[in-house]
């Protein structure tokens, strides 16, 4: 497992589960903020992503189980989690599977359960694309990925701000600030076709727990400009988490860009 390690060595913990096109890198940007914050942020690539091993087959819990395994290598006991995006099913299955050394969750522009009926019909165009492709001819998609990836590293500015230019305005000047951090970010992200694939393909398979069984103190983050989640998905998975407060405020689908300081105040308080 490859994991980016940012802020003090002394510091609360908070494992950080990145996003979709994404890797170890996208928390990169918080560093400054954690450091300040007193926090120490964990944030490992998914099977198959970045510098991960492979998983065939894998589920949200069987990440949950890679975590527990590398916390304990780094005699880490009590944590925070943050999950933006896709790596939102995968801060709550930390939040179920480890609930005795979780503080508390944010979920940042979470998705809901994608194996309940129609959930992937909810999804925003381009994962909607990707997770359909990725689940119905696994060797086109990876071609798809090898494509993207080619183009973000030849062109990488190119590639960023087309990807950019998709998600809204509001999204677009966040990008532009962190262009160079997003280029890197997304390039390790494509490495591996195949990894891609199956991260796609992991995310719609059942989460192995509801929402309604979370035990731990969950934050679900949202933005108003946000134009790949819709707020009627998010509120659903905050009423469906029991001890969940939906926090919206103004951003896109980078919300956690412009307030990674609220967010990881929230974690660190009850650390």
């Amino acid at each position: 497992m490859g994991f980016a390690d940012y802020g003090p060595a002394d510091g609360f913990v908070v494992v950080n589960a990145h996003g979709e096109l994404s890797c170890r890198l996208d928390v990169r940007a918080a560093a400054p903020i954690a450091a300040a914050a007193g926090v120490r942020l964990i944030s490992p690539d998914r099977p198959g992503i970045g510098l991960s091993d492979p998983s065939p087959g894998r589920t949200v819990l069987d990440w949950a189980d890679d975590v527990e395994q590398l916390l304990d290598r780094l005699g880490v006991e009590r944590i925070g989690v943050l999950g933006w995006s896709m790596g939102g099913q995968y801060a709550a299955g930390l939040g179920y599977a480890l609930a005795s050394r979780t503080s508390r969750v944010a979920i940042v522009a979470g998705a809901l359960p994608l194996a309940e009926e129609g959930a992937i019909a909810r999804l925003g165009a381009m994962d909607r694309w990707c997770t359909q492709i990725s689940r119905r001819c696994p060797s086109l998609a990876s071609g798809w990925f090898r494509g993207m990836g080619l183009l973000s590293r030849s062109m990488p500015k190119q590639f960023a701000r087309v990807l950019a230019r998709s998600v809204g305005s509001t999204d677009s000047e966040v990008v532009e600030n962190v262009l160079d951090e997003l280029v890197e970010m997304t390039g390790e992200g494509l490495r591996i076709p195949s990894g891609v694939v199956e991260d796609y393909r992991a995310w719609s398979r059942p989460w192995g727990f509801a929402p309604e069984d979370l035990e731990v103190p969950v934050d679900v983050w949202w933005g108003d400009s946000d134009r790949l989640v819709p707020k009627e998905w998010v509120s659903e998975l905050a009423r469906r988490i029991p001890k969940s407060t939906l926090n919206i405020g103004m951003g896109g689908h980078f919300f956690a860009q412009l307030h990674y300081k609220e967010i990881l105040d929230s974690l660190a308080e009850l650390g």
